[in-house]
Protein backbone atom coordinates (compact mmCIF):
# COMPACT_ATOMS: atom_id res chain seq x y z
CA UNK A 1 0.00 0.00 0.00
CA UNK A 2 2.09 2.50 -1.41
CA UNK A 3 1.96 6.53 0.21
CA UNK A 4 2.42 10.35 -2.00
CA UNK A 5 3.74 12.22 0.83
CA UNK A 6 2.80 15.71 0.05
CA UNK A 7 5.20 18.36 1.40
CA UNK A 8 5.39 22.27 0.11
CA UNK A 9 8.63 23.97 2.07
CA UNK A 10 9.40 27.45 2.40
CA UNK A 11 12.93 27.67 3.21
CA UNK A 12 12.69 25.23 5.67
CA UNK A 13 16.32 24.29 7.54
CA UNK A 14 14.64 20.79 8.77
CA UNK A 15 13.23 19.54 5.22
CA UNK A 16 16.03 17.02 5.66
CA UNK A 17 15.64 16.15 9.18
CA UNK A 18 11.91 15.62 8.10
CA UNK A 19 12.22 13.82 5.53
CA UNK A 20 14.74 10.95 6.97
CA UNK A 21 12.63 10.75 10.10
CA UNK A 22 10.20 9.64 7.89
CA UNK A 23 12.04 7.19 6.02
CA UNK A 24 13.70 6.12 9.31
CA UNK A 25 10.45 5.20 11.13
CA UNK A 26 8.19 4.38 8.44
CA UNK A 27 7.84 0.13 8.21
CA UNK A 28 7.58 0.17 4.81
CA UNK A 29 9.95 3.76 3.67
CA UNK A 30 10.09 1.78 0.44
CA UNK A 31 6.45 2.28 -0.31
CA UNK A 32 6.98 6.11 0.04
CA UNK A 33 6.59 8.56 -2.36
CA UNK A 34 7.39 12.03 -1.47
CA UNK A 35 6.22 14.43 -3.94
CA UNK A 36 8.02 17.93 -2.87
CA UNK A 37 7.80 21.71 -3.96
CA UNK A 38 10.95 23.38 -2.27
CA UNK A 39 10.66 26.99 -2.36
CA UNK A 40 14.16 27.55 -1.36
CA UNK A 41 16.96 29.83 -2.74
CA UNK A 42 19.68 27.72 -5.72
CA UNK A 43 22.24 27.72 -3.32
CA UNK A 44 20.33 25.72 -0.65
CA UNK A 45 20.61 22.00 -0.41
CA UNK A 46 18.39 20.17 -1.62
CA UNK A 47 17.00 16.36 -1.38
CA UNK A 48 18.36 13.73 -3.69
CA UNK A 49 16.95 10.47 -5.18
CA UNK A 50 19.48 8.91 -2.76
CA UNK A 51 18.82 10.53 -0.02
CA UNK A 52 15.29 9.29 0.56
CA UNK A 53 16.56 5.96 -0.43
CA UNK A 54 14.79 3.25 -0.80
CA UNK A 55 11.33 5.74 -1.01
CA UNK A 56 10.71 7.49 -4.39
CA UNK A 57 11.79 11.32 -4.56
CA UNK A 58 9.37 13.66 -7.13
CA UNK A 59 11.14 16.88 -6.63
CA UNK A 60 10.34 20.83 -7.61
CA UNK A 61 12.37 23.60 -7.01
CA UNK A 62 11.21 27.57 -7.07
CA UNK A 63 12.88 30.72 -6.18
CA UNK A 64 11.26 32.46 -2.90
CA UNK A 65 10.49 35.45 -5.16
CA UNK A 66 8.19 33.78 -7.19
CA UNK A 67 6.50 31.41 -4.76
CA UNK A 68 2.82 32.53 -3.81
CA UNK A 69 2.05 31.16 -0.76
CA UNK A 70 1.82 27.75 1.01
CA UNK A 71 -1.66 26.84 -1.15
CA UNK A 72 -0.16 27.21 -4.08
CA UNK A 73 3.26 25.60 -3.66
CA UNK A 74 0.43 22.48 -2.23
CA UNK A 75 -1.57 22.39 -5.19
CA UNK A 76 1.75 22.07 -7.56
CA UNK A 77 2.84 19.32 -4.66
CA UNK A 78 -0.36 17.40 -5.38
CA UNK A 79 0.26 17.60 -8.23
CA UNK A 80 3.27 15.17 -8.68
CA UNK A 81 0.76 12.15 -7.38
CA UNK A 82 1.41 9.13 -9.42
CA UNK A 83 -1.40 6.85 -8.66
CA UNK A 84 -0.45 5.65 -4.83
CA UNK A 85 -3.47 4.06 -3.05
CA UNK A 86 -3.10 6.73 -0.07
CA UNK A 87 -2.39 10.56 -0.10
CA UNK A 88 -0.32 11.66 2.84
CA UNK A 89 -0.23 16.12 3.51
CA UNK A 90 2.48 17.44 6.07
CA UNK A 91 4.32 20.29 6.83
CA UNK A 92 8.29 20.26 6.06
CA UNK A 93 8.97 20.41 9.93
CA UNK A 94 7.49 17.02 11.30
CA UNK A 95 8.61 13.81 13.60
CA UNK A 96 7.04 10.96 13.22
CA UNK A 97 6.18 8.14 15.82
CA UNK A 98 8.06 4.30 14.55
CA UNK A 99 5.13 2.82 12.27
CA UNK A 100 3.35 5.94 11.34
CA UNK A 101 2.65 4.57 8.12
CA UNK A 102 0.68 0.85 9.27
CA UNK A 103 -0.79 3.46 12.15
CA UNK A 104 -2.72 5.79 9.81
CA UNK A 105 -3.63 3.16 7.14
CA UNK A 106 -4.60 0.96 9.74
CA UNK A 107 -7.10 3.70 11.37
CA UNK A 108 -8.32 4.87 7.76
CA UNK A 109 -9.08 1.58 6.83
CA UNK A 110 -11.12 0.68 10.04
CA UNK A 111 -13.50 4.11 9.41
CA UNK A 112 -14.10 3.77 5.78
CA UNK A 113 -16.42 0.91 5.61
CA UNK A 114 -19.97 2.27 5.19
CA UNK A 115 -18.56 5.77 4.19
CA UNK A 116 -18.02 7.89 0.70
CA UNK A 117 -14.65 8.73 2.16
CA UNK A 118 -12.48 9.55 5.48
CA UNK A 119 -9.97 11.91 6.26
CA UNK A 120 -7.75 11.84 9.17
CA UNK A 121 -6.80 14.93 10.61
CA UNK A 122 -5.56 17.33 13.46
CA UNK A 123 -3.35 20.09 14.20
CA UNK A 124 -0.51 17.67 15.67
CA UNK A 125 0.86 17.29 18.74
CA UNK A 126 4.25 19.63 19.59
CA UNK A 127 8.01 18.63 19.83
CA UNK A 128 11.18 20.59 20.05
CA UNK A 129 14.67 20.44 19.93
CA UNK A 130 17.10 19.96 22.86
CA UNK A 131 20.49 19.53 22.38
CA UNK A 132 20.25 18.94 18.42
CA UNK A 133 17.59 16.30 19.38
CA UNK A 134 13.59 15.89 18.51
CA UNK A 135 11.58 15.39 22.02
CA UNK A 136 8.30 15.73 22.15
CA UNK A 137 6.13 17.80 24.15
CA UNK A 138 2.41 16.27 23.68
CA UNK A 139 -0.93 17.39 25.17
CA UNK A 140 -2.19 14.98 24.80
CA UNK A 141 -1.06 10.93 24.14
CA UNK A 142 -4.89 10.43 22.50
CA UNK A 143 -7.22 12.94 20.47
CA UNK A 144 -6.94 16.38 19.57
CA UNK A 145 -10.05 17.57 18.67
CA UNK A 146 -10.66 20.73 16.51
CA UNK A 147 -12.73 24.03 17.81
CA UNK A 148 -13.23 27.44 17.09
CA UNK A 149 -10.56 29.63 18.57
CA UNK A 150 -12.23 31.20 21.77
CA UNK A 151 -12.90 35.22 21.11
CA UNK A 152 -12.80 34.68 17.10
CA UNK A 153 -15.90 35.31 15.19
CA UNK A 154 -17.02 36.01 11.96
CA UNK A 155 -15.79 39.52 10.78
CA UNK A 156 -18.17 41.18 7.64
CA UNK A 157 -15.71 41.32 5.49
CA UNK A 158 -15.01 38.15 5.13
CA UNK A 159 -16.18 34.43 7.09
CA UNK A 160 -12.92 33.23 8.16
CA UNK A 161 -12.16 31.63 11.30
CA UNK A 162 -9.64 30.75 13.78
CA UNK A 163 -9.14 27.19 14.92
CA UNK A 164 -7.16 25.56 17.55
CA UNK A 165 -7.10 21.73 19.37
CA UNK A 166 -8.35 20.50 22.36
CA UNK A 167 -7.22 17.22 23.96
CA UNK A 168 -9.80 14.98 24.46
CA UNK A 169 -9.27 12.19 26.82
CA UNK A 170 -10.90 9.59 24.57
CA UNK A 171 -9.60 6.10 22.43
CA UNK A 172 -11.60 6.23 19.86
CA UNK A 173 -11.73 8.54 17.14
CA UNK A 174 -14.20 11.54 16.46
CA UNK A 175 -15.83 12.96 13.67
CA UNK A 176 -14.25 16.89 13.29
CA UNK A 177 -15.82 19.54 11.07
CA UNK A 178 -11.97 20.80 11.09
CA UNK A 179 -8.87 19.92 9.64
CA UNK A 180 -5.11 21.05 9.97
CA UNK A 181 -3.67 21.03 6.54
CA UNK A 182 -0.07 20.40 7.50
CA UNK A 183 -1.25 16.55 8.19
CA UNK A 184 -4.25 15.47 5.57
CA UNK A 185 -3.93 11.58 4.97
CA UNK A 186 -6.58 10.07 3.18
CA UNK A 187 -7.14 7.71 0.15
CA UNK A 188 -5.45 8.10 -2.79
CA UNK A 189 -8.66 9.28 -4.45
CA UNK A 190 -8.13 12.46 -2.15
CA UNK A 191 -6.24 13.46 -5.31
CA UNK A 192 -8.84 13.28 -7.49
CA UNK A 193 -11.67 14.75 -5.57
CA UNK A 194 -10.37 17.09 -3.99
CA UNK A 195 -7.48 18.78 -6.20
CA UNK A 196 -6.00 21.62 -4.14
CA UNK A 197 -6.97 25.63 -4.27
CA UNK A 198 -4.30 27.56 -5.78
CA UNK A 199 -6.08 30.67 -5.63
CA UNK A 200 -6.10 30.59 -1.63
CA UNK A 201 -3.51 31.74 0.13
CA UNK A 202 -3.11 30.74 3.53
CA UNK A 203 -6.16 31.81 5.92
CA UNK A 204 -9.43 30.27 4.94
CA UNK A 205 -7.90 27.34 3.51
CA UNK A 206 -8.45 24.48 5.76
CA UNK A 207 -12.44 25.88 5.97
CA UNK A 208 -12.42 25.73 2.17
CA UNK A 209 -11.56 22.41 2.68
CA UNK A 210 -13.29 21.37 5.37
CA UNK A 211 -16.84 22.86 3.55
CA UNK A 212 -15.94 20.41 0.18
CA UNK A 213 -15.50 17.42 2.03
CA UNK A 214 -18.22 17.59 4.22
CA UNK A 215 -20.26 18.69 0.94
CA UNK A 216 -19.29 16.09 -0.69
CA UNK A 217 -20.01 13.61 1.55
CA UNK A 218 -16.55 12.62 3.21
CA UNK A 219 -15.88 13.01 6.79
CA UNK A 220 -13.26 14.33 8.80
CA UNK A 221 -11.77 12.31 12.16
CA UNK A 222 -9.68 12.96 14.75
CA UNK A 223 -8.09 9.99 15.93
CA UNK A 224 -6.15 8.52 18.79
CA UNK A 225 -2.27 9.00 19.21
CA UNK A 226 -2.00 10.78 15.77
CA UNK A 227 1.59 9.45 15.01
CA UNK A 228 3.16 12.70 13.76
CA UNK A 229 4.68 16.03 15.56
CA UNK A 230 4.84 19.22 14.42
CA UNK A 231 7.69 21.84 15.34
CA UNK A 232 5.74 25.40 16.19
CA UNK A 233 7.40 27.89 15.38
CA UNK A 234 8.23 29.53 18.32
CA UNK A 235 10.82 30.48 20.56
CA UNK A 236 10.74 27.48 22.44
CA UNK A 237 11.65 24.98 19.65
CA UNK A 238 15.06 25.10 20.00
CA UNK A 239 15.70 25.95 16.12
CA UNK A 240 15.97 28.95 14.64
CA UNK A 241 13.24 30.87 13.34
CA UNK A 242 11.95 29.74 9.97
CA UNK A 243 11.00 32.10 7.25
CA UNK A 244 7.88 32.81 6.26
CA UNK A 245 6.66 34.01 2.82
CA UNK A 246 5.02 36.61 4.06
CA UNK A 247 8.77 38.09 5.40
CA UNK A 248 9.17 41.78 4.43
CA UNK A 249 12.67 40.81 3.28
CA UNK A 250 11.80 38.73 0.15
CA UNK A 251 7.88 40.22 0.21
CA UNK A 252 8.98 43.85 -0.41
CA UNK A 253 10.84 42.74 -4.11
CA UNK A 254 7.41 40.45 -5.09
CA UNK A 255 5.35 42.69 -7.89
CA UNK A 256 2.55 41.13 -5.62
CA UNK A 257 2.70 41.17 -2.39
CA UNK A 258 1.48 38.26 0.48
CA UNK A 259 -1.39 40.85 1.51
CA UNK A 260 -2.96 41.40 -1.97
CA UNK A 261 -3.17 37.11 -2.06
CA UNK A 262 -4.82 37.04 1.45
CA UNK A 263 -7.08 39.44 0.54
CA UNK A 264 -7.79 37.51 -3.03
CA UNK A 265 -8.12 34.10 -0.26
CA UNK A 266 -10.55 35.46 2.00
CA UNK A 267 -12.35 36.45 -1.24
CA UNK A 268 -12.45 32.95 -2.35
CA UNK A 269 -13.54 31.74 0.64
CA UNK A 270 -16.98 33.93 0.55
CA UNK A 271 -17.43 32.66 -2.77
CA UNK A 272 -17.05 29.28 -2.19
CA UNK A 273 -19.48 29.29 0.95
CA UNK A 274 -22.38 31.69 -1.36
CA UNK A 275 -22.37 28.65 -3.58
CA UNK A 276 -20.22 30.37 -6.42
CA UNK A 277 -19.08 28.01 -9.44
CA UNK A 278 -15.65 27.25 -8.73
CA UNK A 279 -15.69 24.29 -10.96
CA UNK A 280 -13.57 21.54 -9.44
CA UNK A 281 -12.78 23.20 -6.39
CA UNK A 282 -16.65 23.94 -5.65
CA UNK A 283 -18.88 22.77 -2.99
CA UNK A 284 -20.36 18.99 -3.21
CA UNK A 285 -24.01 18.18 -3.58
CA UNK A 286 -24.55 14.99 -0.92
CA UNK A 287 -24.46 17.56 1.69
CA UNK A 288 -25.62 21.21 2.40
CA UNK A 289 -24.11 24.15 4.22
CA UNK A 290 -26.98 23.87 6.03
CA UNK A 291 -26.45 20.51 7.32
CA UNK A 292 -22.93 21.54 7.77
CA UNK A 293 -24.29 24.66 10.35
CA UNK A 294 -26.27 21.53 12.03
CA UNK A 295 -23.30 19.45 12.77
CA UNK A 296 -20.43 22.06 13.41
CA UNK A 297 -22.63 24.87 14.98
CA UNK A 298 -20.74 27.26 12.46
CA UNK A 299 -23.65 28.92 10.06
CA UNK A 300 -22.12 30.44 7.06
CA UNK A 301 -25.14 31.88 5.65
CA UNK A 302 -26.43 33.73 8.63
CA UNK A 303 -22.56 34.45 10.10
CA UNK A 304 -23.12 32.87 12.96
CA UNK A 305 -20.99 30.92 15.50
CA UNK A 306 -22.86 28.49 17.96
CA UNK A 307 -21.29 27.91 21.54
CA UNK A 308 -20.82 24.24 20.75
CA UNK A 309 -18.35 25.20 18.26
CA UNK A 310 -15.86 26.14 20.63
CA UNK A 311 -15.97 22.67 22.65
CA UNK A 312 -14.13 20.31 21.62
CA UNK A 313 -16.64 17.27 20.56
CA UNK A 314 -19.78 18.69 20.79
CA UNK A 315 -20.70 18.47 16.82
CA UNK A 316 -24.38 17.37 15.89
Amino acid sequence: MRIFVSIASYCDPILGFTLARAIATAHHPGSLHFGIVDQSPACAPAPTPADVSPARLSYVRLEPLYARGPCWARAIAMSLYDGEEWFFQIDSHMDFDPGWDEHLMGQALRLLPGRKGVVLSAYPNAFVFEGGQPVRRPATGKVLAHVVKPGSNFEPEHPVLGFEAHPLELDQPIGGYHLGAGCVFAPGKFVQEFPYDPWFYFHGEEQALAARLFTHGWDIFHVPALPVYHLYNNPDSGAPPRPMHWDDSVDVKRPQNWWALEQRSRGRLTALVAGEPLGVYALGRDRSLADYAAFSGIDYAARIVEPRAYRAGATG
